[in-house]
């Protein structure tokens, strides 16, 4: 399934400037980033609970915000893009 994980994260101080460090490092070992706060994330349910729990435990709920979206079928429909960012194909052949 693909998750669009979205955050923003205070960094009004410096203990809010490492848990933006932490959360993006997460995201990063999980997904795409394709803007500063937004990842895509081609991953499935039992990924998807994991990396939900792993950025909860970062965050500062008084602070900050965390959200998800599930994009759902059909694939073809799910994504337009404009611009010049190109988002890697995780169901294509993987070329070298």
């Amino acid at each position: 399934m693909l998750i669009i994980a979205t955050y923003d994260v205070s960094t009004d101080t410096a203990a809010g400037r490492k848990r933006l460090r932490r959360v993006a490092k997460i995201c990063e070992r999980i997904g795409q980033r394709v803007q500063n706060s937004v990842f895509e994330c081609n991953i499935n349910e039992i990924q998807f609970e994991e990396l939900e729990r792993e950025l909860l435990a970062e965050i500062d709920k008084t602070k900050d915000n965390l959200r998800f979206y599930r994009l759902t079928e059909p694939v073809d429909l799910r994504i337009k893009q404009h611009g010049c960012f190109r988002s890697i194909d995780f169901d294509a052949p993987l070329l070298v």
